[in-house]
């Protein structure tokens, strides 16, 4: 009952700014959202080699930082992102969390840590949490469509970029500086700590950082458990502890630290950082009177490098390295054990214009061994996998009048040599091949459209042609397909930006077929006493879009208030007439912000429409509404610190929310109505 005074409170908050609209001017000029877009399209792309203007990309991009990123930071990627354009959250509970770009997740969307990957085991399955942590972010960065001419073959749905300057590139001005950040859920009595240090003189620069978050079981509305939605997937399942009002083992503990040294010179610069991570979460259970109560302890070490040399010789314009090394391992109910070390590095060399293109060329090399087991026997889950994967790009720009074109190119050599004797078709090679051109029209100083058409291919990875067992996450046997082939797909995208006056208006339409697409069903069979899934291809169809409209509503030198309506949709069907699981539906809503000198509200409601495509032998999500209030205060000069104070109230409706992309939507609903508060501070 403690929560409901909580959420009045956070309603006052809200309304007390907007009552002196009708009072008068004030002398504080301030920046309302849609001022804040026009400003937004002049920002840098850090994720793209060339550093394009997002005003200039024909792909569309989101970038968070400063106050937006502060508002929207959650404990996962994928909860963090959940509300951006053609953006949802494949939640596995509370604690494991992945972004879903445009229908596409897993594999097809890579999640980096400052242009590498994370290289965790959080693609090979929704209930391994990803170790990128957004509270530490200063910036994410979200590239949607195919990325695979930068990144990789395991980005042909998007990337998700978080970058926290661990390595600095530059000297900052003072010996020390730094961020703290701290912050309160009443939903599951999380306590979470973000704490940054950094500075440096002369030609050094050093960055220190530590994370910790604890919660509890998350709050929920109704039962944890959809029984007869439960049933539908799985008819012999028999619930008898099912609980009401929260999620049981749905506790977490996270600790990280992260050191980091540079050198930076008039050449450029080079450093290193070092980090830790220890996660320790539940996963929900099925209810079952001899049912597991799963925990995932994850530990992962990991040692950057990255360098940049300026004005070299020759036709290059720079040099810029990274690499990294990570040891990565967790545990599964202390029944499986799962290992990944991976080696991955990276030059990209932009080169000096010529005959009018501007672009850059690269080379990345990634090295690999994945492996998990039984704990108890040994027994082989997935057989010790060396992947090796070579590659080289290029992108070139050529900017003529009111046109930016593009093309790109990159081709990738991947092996997957599995132990012997475990699996057949131990050894596989592939030879991804993408390509892409694009052009940016500007019409006029008002209006774009942007036209882009991709052909990207992604090998299969490990899990998905070697798998064999029982999980106990996602509570199946999953069996993998050693004969999988090469995935390949064909895209367009089409947008329309327009900006005057009286609306900002963004229009993305996007078209995706997927030869060989590769996904994991249900078959309606039970091995071990799991329901079995199994990897398979077939041809897929991928189309929607995204949109939004930003109408200034009142504005006067010390307040402004903006009204956003906004929506996506991606529907996903197989060739045979069937439906691609994990599906997100049709989501529509309206958001109302309003600014008053150092105070900004906003107010969000989105519908989710029902998903009645929900795949081969699984059950339809009914829709929801989510209403949620962010309202923030922000002190620039606070005994010489900036300050941010904010306070959240969230599913103000207290839905019974069931997120139609993920694995465990009919055994854990999303939280239910909840605050928090926050305070972060700048020195």
């Amino acid at each position: 009952m403690y929560k409901f005074p909580t959420i009045f409170l956070l309603l006052l908050l809200f309304v007390f700014p907007t009552l002196p609209v009708f009072a008068g001017d004030r002398d504080k000029t301030i920046e309302s959202p849609k001022e804040h877009y026009s400003v937004h399209m002049d920002e840098i792309i850090v994720s793209t080699p060339m550093e394009d203007k997002l005003s200039s990309s024909a792909t569309p991009v989101s970038i968070l930082h400063n106050e937006e990123l502060r508002l929207k930071v959650s404990s996962t990627i994928g909860e963090t992102l959940k509300n951006e354009l053609g953006v949802h959250g494949q939640s596995h509970g509370p604690n494991a969390g992945l972004p879903v770009i445009r229908g596409q997740h897993g594999p097809r969307v890579r999640v980096l840590n400052n242009g590498l990957g994370t290289n965790d085991a959080s693609q090979a399955s929704p209930d391994h949490a990803s170790t990128a942590i957004p509270m530490l972010a200063d910036r994410i960065e979200i590239l949607r469509g195919p990325a695979t001419l930068l990144y990789g073959s395991g980005a042909i749905g998007g990337v998700v970029n978080v970058i926290d300057n661990r390595i600095p590139e530059y000297v900052p001005d003072e010996l020390m500086g730094g961020s703290v950040e701290q912050k309160y859920n009443s939903v599951s009595n999380e306590h979470s700590t973000a704490v940054k240090i950094e500075g440096g003189k002369n030609h050094f620069a050093y960055h220190l950082d530590g994370y910790f978050r604890a919660n509890d079981n998350v709050s929920v509305s109704g039962n944890a458990i959809d029984v007869s939605r439960a049933q539908f997937s799985e008819p012999d399942l028999s619930v008898t502890k099912n609980t009401d009002g929260f999620v049981r083992n749905s506790e977490s503990d996270t600790l990280s630290g992260t050191a980091g040294f540079s050198f930076v010179g008039d050449f450029g610069f080079f450093g290193f950082s070092a980090s830790v991570l220890d996660n320790d979460y539940g996963i929900p259970p099925e209810g079952t009177a001899d049912g597991e109560e799963a925990r995932i302890e994850q530990e992962q070490n990991k040692v950057d490098f990255k360098g940049e040399w300026n004005n070299p010789d020759g036709i290059f314009e720079t040099y810029k390295t990274k690499l990294s090394f990570t040891d990565y391992q967790h545990t599964e109910a202390n029944e499986a054990d799962f290992h990944n070390d991976t080696f991955e590095g990276r030059l990209e060399a932009p080169h000096k214009p010529i005959f009018g293109l501007k672009g850059v060329m690269g080379v990345q090399v990634t090295s690999s061994k994945f492996f998990a087991e039984k704990s108890a026997d040994a027994e082989t889950l997935v057989p010790g996998t060396r992947t090796n994967s070579y590659s080289a790009f290029l992108q070139e720009s050529l900017d003529v009048g009111p046109t930016v074109a593009q093309f790109g190119l990159r081709v990738e050599h991947t092996t997957l040599d599995a132990d012997q004797n475990i699996r057949s078709n131990s050894s596989r090679n592939f030879t991804p091949i993408s390509v892409a051109v694009s052009d940016l029209w500007k019409v006029d100083d008002k209006s774009s459209i942007n036209l882009a058409l991709t052909r990207s291919q992604r090998a299969p990875q490990v899990q998905e042609l070697y798998f064999e067992g029982v999980h106990e996450p996602t509570r199946s046997f999953e069996r993998g397909n050693p004969d999988l082939d090469t995935e390949t797909s064909y895209n367009i995208d089409l947008g329309y930006k327009f900006n005057t006056s009286w609306v900002t208006a963004e229009l993305n339409l996007f078209h995706n077929w997927v030869n060989d697409y590769i996904y994991l069903q249900r078959t309606g069979a039970t091995v071990s006493g799991s329901p079995e899934q199994v990897f398979q291809q077939k041809s897929a169809t991928f189309m929607g879009y995204e949109m939004q409209f930003i109408f200034p509503v009142w504005k006067n030198p010390s307040q402004a208030v903006d009204f956003t309506f906004f929506s996506d949709v991606t529907r996903a069907k197989l060739h045979n007439g069937g439906d691609v699981p994990q599906t997100p539906p049709l989501r529509w809503g309206f958001q109302v912000d309003h600014s008053y000198e150092n105070w900004s509200s906003n107010l969000r409601l989105t519908r989710a429409e029902k998903q009645s495509n929900p795949g081969f032998e699984e059950a339809d999500t009914p829709g929801y509404y989510l209403l949620n209030l962010n309202t923030h205060y922000h002190v620039e000069n606070f005994q010489k610190a900036d300050m941010l104070v904010y306070a959240k109230g969230n599913n103000l409706l207290n839905e019974t929310i069931r997120n139609s992309t993920s694995f465990l939507r009919n055994f854990s609903s999303e939280p239910g109505i909840g605050a928090e508060i926050g305070i972060r501070i700048n020195y």
